[in-house]
Order: C-alpha cells, then sequence, then structure tokens
C-alpha cells in the first residue's frame, strides 16, 4: 500500500514569491509543490497538497490526515501553519488529537525575527521542527519523514 503525505501551508503562503521576498524567496507556492512532488516521488509516496487562509479548514485537514493515518495510509503531515503557529491552540489540539505524525516547518529562520515569532504552539505536537532552509526545507521535511517506520 502507498502512503501518502500531507503537506499544509496556512495563511498568506499562497503570496510566496510576491509577499517579503527578502524574508521568503522569489518561489511560488507552485513551486513548493513541485518540490514536495519530488520528493514523494523519490520515496514512492503520494502527495497531498494544500494551503488556506482559514484555520478551521486546516483543521479539517489534519483531521482527515489522521483518518488516513489510522488506517495506515499516511506516512505523516508537513505543517506550515504561517501565523497560526504563534496563535492557534485549536490546531495544536487537531495534531494532539489525530496523533498524526507532524514536522512543524517554516520558510524563515523564526527565532532571528520578531520576539512573537520564537513562540509555537505547534513544536509541543511536532516530531521535529525545521525553520530557516527556505523551500528547500519541505523537500528535506519529506525526506526525513521518508525515514520513518512505516
Amino acid at each position: 500500500m502507498t502512503q501518502s503525505v500531507f503537506v499544509l501551508n496556512g495563511p498568506n503562503l499562497n503570496l510566496l514569491g510576491t509577499r517579503e521576498p527578502a524574508v521568503y524567496g522569489s518561489q511560488t507556492l507552485a513551486d513548493v509543490e513541485q518540490i514536495c512532488a519530488a520528493a514523494c516521488q523519490r520515496h514512492g509516496l503520494e502527495l497531498v497538497f494544500r494551503q488556506s487562509n482559514h484555520e478551521g479548514e486546516l483543521v479539517d485537514w489534519i483531521h482527515e490526515a489522521g483518518r488516513l493515518h489510522a488506517e495506515g495510509k499516511l506516512r505523516g503531515l508537513v505543517l506550515n501553519a504561517a501565523a497560526y503557529t504563534h496563535t492557534s491552540v485549536a490546531l495544536l489540539d487537531a495534531v494532539k488529537g489525530t496523533g498524526v505524525p507532524m514536522i512543524e516547518l517554516h520558510i524563515s529562520n523564526v527565532h532571528a525575527r520578531e520576539a512573537f515569532r520564537h513562540h509555537s504552539y505547534l513544536s509541543a505536537a511536532a516530531k521535529a521542527v525545521m525553520c530557516g532552509f527556505g523551500v528547500a526545507g519541505y523537500g528535506l521535511a519529506i525526506d526525513a519523514m521518508a525515514g520513518w517506520k512505516a
């Protein structure tokens, strides 16, 4: 059975390529999806790639990922919750409640930025946290996840 990897992206990540390119680079969300697809293909994994500006939609997708994980159909979740990282107990509760293995991902090094970005609600439920690798971090996260016991 082929397993899937969910890659979920939070608010404003649809603006990649034009939003603060000095911080986030010039690659678009479509470029990120291609990076993720290539990484999944290398490891024989299926990709589910989504972006939403709405917290509840992200929660619903985490629940979906959790159901697939319980059925053995999901390797894990790469979650770039963007600003919700620093505000959302709902996303934390969704990850904890579903038990889905999750890598928290940030394009920029959040620890080199504003103080409010130094706190993450999600880290407490993450199997790993990645930041500062730019969009290449997505591929690195999937490579790492591929090595997890199926």
